[in-house]
């Protein structure tokens, strides 16, 4: 297993580290590897942690409803997420679930630590790796295409 992430480009290696870090940590309940995780992604560009973080939280989503997300879905997703993460704030983690699906124009107001913890918490318990891969995959494709 690659774990320097050679294969991405090298702005994109520290994003892809720490964000496997972060929803590892989540993953495994683990509070301080998870604030650490925090910190490292807080020193990255924060455009580009939200933007990896979130595309992942939809390709996440789109694998779990493969046929397509209900209003049931994403309160299921929300109820469950902060259930199992006693810090997440229900309103901070709807609004990662709005803005990774494009429902909100813009980006979501938040500052990038709480943004990156909460993305942590609804991608916890998924592989972080082929997630992230995907994730950076879409982008760059879509950097490609524009």
């Amino acid at each position: 297993m690659d774990h320097t992430w050679r294969h991405l480009p090298a702005t994109a290696r520290p994003v892809a580290a720490a964000v496997e870090a972060a929803v590892t940590a989540a993953g495994r309940h683990d509070d301080e590897a998870l604030d650490r995780a925090v910190a490292g992604l807080a020193t990255l560009e924060p455009v580009r942690v939200g933007l990896v973080m979130g595309t992942a939280v939809r390709l996440h989503l789109e694998d779990r409803h493969p046929d397509g997300l209900t209003a049931d879905d994403l309160r299921a997703v929300l109820r469950a997420t902060v259930a199992e993460h006693p810090g997440a704030d229900p309103q901070v983690t709807l609004a990662l679930l709005a803005g990774a699906l494009g429902v909100l124009d813009g980006d979501v107001p938040l500052d990038p630590a709480t943004s990156a913890r909460h993305a942590a918490f609804l991608l916890a318990g998924a592989p972080p790796r082929p997630l992230i891969d995907r994730a950076m995959t879409e982008i760059e494709q879509t950097r490609l295409n524009d």
